[in-house]
C-alpha cells in the first residue's frame, strides 16, 4: 500500500473550531464574520454529535449497536463509505465488518465489496489496533486496484482499555480532513465503547440467566428419574447453554490408571462414547487433581496437555471442568467448540463451574432418592418374606402334618392316596415359597463381602426355626478366595440344609464347617439327627446338586445305614445322624 502526506494525530474535542492552517484572516467585519461562521459550523457538529451519540447508545443489542455506529459516523462527518472492523474474538487476525454508506453501483465499482475494500487498507487498519491511535491520510491507494482513493480515517474503537476493533472513514466530500472530523469520530467511538461494554453486560447477565436456568432444570430432571441417563442429561444441556460444539463427560475408572469417556455429545459423539486412555499427561489429570477448571484459548498453540477429543475434533477453544460432590470429584466435562470460533471467557469458565457444581449435587441428591427408594423396596420385600416364613409356611406345614396324622388313622388306600397327593401338594407349596422367600432375602441389597458374616446371619436367622443356635466353623482364607458368585451358591446350601435339618432330623446339635482350600471351597454340615430316610418326597436338595454340577462339583449326603450321592430325597429315616458335603473346584 502506497501512503501519502500521513498525519496521525492526538484525539480531544474543542469548540469553536479554529481556521484551517492557510486561511486568509480578513480585517474587520469579515474576520467576525468568519468566526461566526465557525460558530455556527461548531453548533451545527455538536448537535450532530448528539444526536449519534444517541443513536448509537440507544439501543443494547450489540449488532443494533455496531449498525448504528457506523450509520450515525457516516451521517456526522458525510463520508461516502463507513466500515467498522471488529477483532475477531478468537484472537485471530481475522476482522468482522459492518458497512455503511450507498450501495456502489455496477458502473462505479461492479467488484467493490466492503470486506476486501477493507482489506486493501489492512496495514493501516492493523497499525491503529496495535497502536490504539487514530490515523488519517489526505490520499491513499487500494490495493486491489492501484488507483488513488479520497482521503482515510481510522480510529480505535475501545472497550475498557482494550481496543475492540476500528472505524474507518473514505470518501469524505472534502478530500482534506480536518482536525474537527477526527475529533467528532473519536467522540462517537468513545460513546460506541460505553455503549458496547453496556451490550455486553447485558449480555453476560442473560447468560448467567440461561446457566442458572440450566442448573435449575438438571436438579429437576435427575430428581424426577424420568429414565433418561443422568450424565446424558448434562453433557447435552451443557452443549446447549455453553454454545459448544462437543461435550465429554470422563470418569477415572476402577483402578485409577485410566479415564473412561462416559457420555459424548456433540461432533464427534459416537467415536468418543466408551474411549479408554491413560490418565498420565492428559488434561484431564490435572483437573482431578487440582479441582480447578482449566481454560484453553486454542488447543494447536498449546503443547503442554493431552486432550483426547482433539483426536477426533478439530476444537481450538476448550474448558475442562471438575464435577465435584460433597465427597469427592466425580469426573471431569470436556467442553469444546471448533476451531476458530471465540474463545471461551472467564465469565464462561466460572458460570460453567457453578453449572457443574449444581449438576453433581444433583447427581448425589438422585443417587440418595434413589437408594432411599431401593430401601423402601427391600423393607417391603424383607417384610413379605417374613410374613411368608413366619405365618403361610407355618400354616401350610402345619395343616401337612394334620393330614398325615389323619391318614396315618385310616385305613381305606384309595383315601390314603389322595391325602397323600394333597399332602405332596402342600409340601410342594411350601418349598415354592421358600424359595421365593430365598430370592427376596437374596436380593436385599449389597454385601457386607465377607462369608462369616453371610454364613452367621443365616444361622441366626434359623435358629428359632432350629430351636437352638448352629455351631459355625470357618477354615482358610474365605474371602480371599470366595467371590460373590460363590458366596451365593454357599448360602443356597447353608439355608436350604439348615431348613431341611429344622423340618425332618429332630436334630439337637448341628455343626457346619467352611474350608477354603487352594484347589477347592467345601461346606460340611452335620447333625445328630433321625438321619437320611428314602422317601420319595423331593426337596431343595436336588438344587443344591446343580449347582454343584454346574461348577463341575458334587453334593453327598451320609447317613450310619448309607452313603447317596446326590439323594433325591428329603426324607430322613430313624437310622440318626445325617451329614451333607458340597464341594466345587476353584479355577
Amino acid at each position: 500500500m502506497s501512503v501519502l502526506n500521513s498525519e496521525p494525530s492526538a484525539v480531544g474535542l474543542e469548540f469553536p473550531l479554529p481556521p484551517r492552517d492557510g486561511a486568509e484572516r480578513a480585517p474587520g467585519n469579515l474576520e467576525l464574520s468568519e468566526n461566526h461562521r465557525l460558530v455556527i459550523e461548531a453548533q451545527r457538529r455538536l448537535r450532530g454529535l448528539l444526536r449519534a451519540n444517541q443513536m448509537v447508545a440507544g439501543d443494547l443489542a450489540l449488532p443494533v449497536v455496531l449498525n448504528r455506529l457506523v450509520e450515525a459516523a457516516a451521517e456526522l462527518v458525510q463520508a461516502r463509505q463507513v466500515v467498522l472492523g471488529v477483532v475477531a474474538a478468537s484472537g485471530s487476525d481475522e476482522m468482522q465488518y459492518f458497512r455503511a454508506g450507498p450501495e456502489p453501483d455496477s458502473d462505479s465499482d461492479p467488484e467493490f465489496d466492503p470486506e476486501s475494500d477493507a482489506r486493501s487498507y489492512d496495514d493501516l487498519l492493523q497499525r491503529v489496533v496495535v497502536t490504539g491511535h487514530a490515523f488519517r491520510l489526505r490520499e491513499a491507494f487500494r490495493l486491489r486496484e492501484a488507483a488513488a482513493v479520497p482521503t482515510f480515517l481510522g480510529v480505535p474503537v475501545r472497550v475498557r482499555d482494550v481496543v475492540y476493533g476500528c472505524l474507518y472513514l473514505t470518501g469524505f466530500a472534502d478530500t482534506d480532513i480536518e482536525v474537527a472530523d477526527e475529533e467528532l469520530i473519536a467522540s462517537l467511538a468513545a460513546t460506541a465503547g460505553v455503549a458496547i461494554a453496556n451490550s455486553r453486560l447485558l449480555d453476560e447477565s442473560r447468560q448467567r440467566q440461561e446457566w442458572l436456568q440450566a442448573s435449575t432444570e438438571i436438579t429437576q430432571q435427575l430428581l424426577a428419574n424420568l429414565g433418561e441417563e443422568p450424565l446424558q442429561v448434562i453433557a447435552r444441556r451443557l452443549q446447549t447453554v455453553a454454545r459448544a460444539d462437543a461435550v465429554n463427560v470422563v470418569l477415572p475408572t476402577a483402578e485409577g490408571s485410566r479415564l473412561m469417556v462416559e457420555v459424548a455429545t456433540g461432533l464427534g459423539a459416537s467415536e468418543l462414547t466408551a474411549l479408554s486412555y491413560p490418565i498420565t499427561g492428559t488434561v484431564c489429570e490435572v483437573v482431578l487433581d487440582t479441582v480447578t477448571p482449566v481454560l484453553i484459548d486454542d488447543m494447536s498453540d498449546q503443547r503442554r496437555y493431552t486432550v483426547h477429543l482433539s483426536s477426533i475434533v478439530a476444537v481450538g477453544p476448550l474448558m475442562v471442568l471438575p464435577l465435584v460432590g460433597t465427597q469427592r470429584v466425580r469426573g471431569v466435562l470436556v467442553v469444546g467448540r471448533l476451531h476458530g470460533r471465540p474463545h471461551f471467557t472467564l465469565a464462561d469458565v466460572e458460570m460453567a463451574a457453578t453449572f457443574a457444581n449444581h449438576a453433581a449435587v444433583a447427581l448425589e441428591l438422585a443417587d440418595a432418592r434413589r437408594d432411599h427408594e431401593r430401601l423402601a423396596r427391600l423393607e417391603d420385600r424383607d417384610r413379605i418374606a417374613r410374613d411368608l416364613h413366619d405365618h403361610v409356611i407355618q400354616r401350610l406345614f402345619g395343616a401337612g402334618l394334620t393330614l398325615e396324622s389323619v391318614a396315618s388313622g385310616l385305613a381305606d388306600t384309595a383315601r390314603v392316596e389322595r391325602l397323600t397327593r394333597v399332602i405332596g401338594n402342600i409340601n410342594d407349596t411350601v418349598r415354592q415359597i421358600r424359595t421365593t422367600i430365598f430370592e427376596l432375602h437374596g436380593s436385599l441389597g449389597p454385601r457386607t463381602g465377607a462369608v462369616r458374616e453371610e454364613l452367621t446371619a443365616i444361622a441366626a436367622e434359623l435358629a428359632p426355626v432350629l430351636g437352638f443356635a448352629p455351631q459355625l466353623t470357618f477354615v482358610g482364607p474365605l474371602n480371599a478366595l470366595i467371590g460373590d458368585d460363590v458366596l451365593d451358591d454357599l448360602t443356597a446350601v447353608t439355608r436350604e440344609a439348615l431348613t431341611n435339618t429344622a423340618r425332618h432330623a429332630a436334630a439337637k446339635r448341628v455343626a457346619v464347617t467352611v474350608r477354603a482350600e487352594p484347589d477347592r471351597i467345601s461346606i460340611l454340615i452335620v447333625d445328630d439327627g433321625v438321619g437320611v430316610g428314602d422317601s420319595g418326597r423331593r426337596s431343595g436338595l436336588a438344587n443344591l446338586q446343580q449347582r454343584a454340577e454346574r461348577r463341575g462339583g458334587s453334593l453327598l449326603i451320609e447317613s450310619p445305614r448309607s452313603a447317596l450321592k446326590a439323594a433325591p430325597s428329603d426324607g430322613f429315616s430313624p437310622a440318626g445322624g445325617a451329614t451333607l458335603l458340597w464341594t466345587i473346584p476353584l479355577n
